[in-house]
């Protein structure tokens, strides 16, 4: 009996391309990209985090090693983008504020 195999896309090929995700932003870090996507999952958007494990293996960040990439669908792209842009950023506040000193 001849098995023939079937034609169709290898588990190796991109898979970005079948799921039609698009690179949305990247990060520096396992933490930064948690913050990102639990931002976009918050606001509807689902997303795909890849990364280098190496910062988990060895603690330094050298030359992209604790590069993380954020991937969201095509059609959400641009919500994603705004969402983004809209996201304070850590060192401009927007958390709660400072408790107030009392009068000497």
């Amino acid at each position: 009996m001849d098995k023939k195999k079937k034609a169709g896309p290898k588990p190796e090929q991109d898979e970005d391309a079948a799921l039609d995700l698009k690179e949305l932003c990247r990060v520096w870090g396992p933490f930064e990209a948690d913050v990102v996507k639990s931002f976009l999952e918050s606001n509807g958007i689902t997303c795909l985090i890849r990364g280098r494990m190496v910062p988990f293996v060895y603690p330094f960040t050298v030359d992209g090693l604790a590069e993380f990439k954020i991937f969201v669908q095509e059609k959400d792209l641009e919500t994603a983008r705004a969402l983004m842009a809209s996201m304070p950023a850590p060192d401009e506040g927007g958390g709660p504020e400072e408790p107030k000193q009392p009068p000497q």
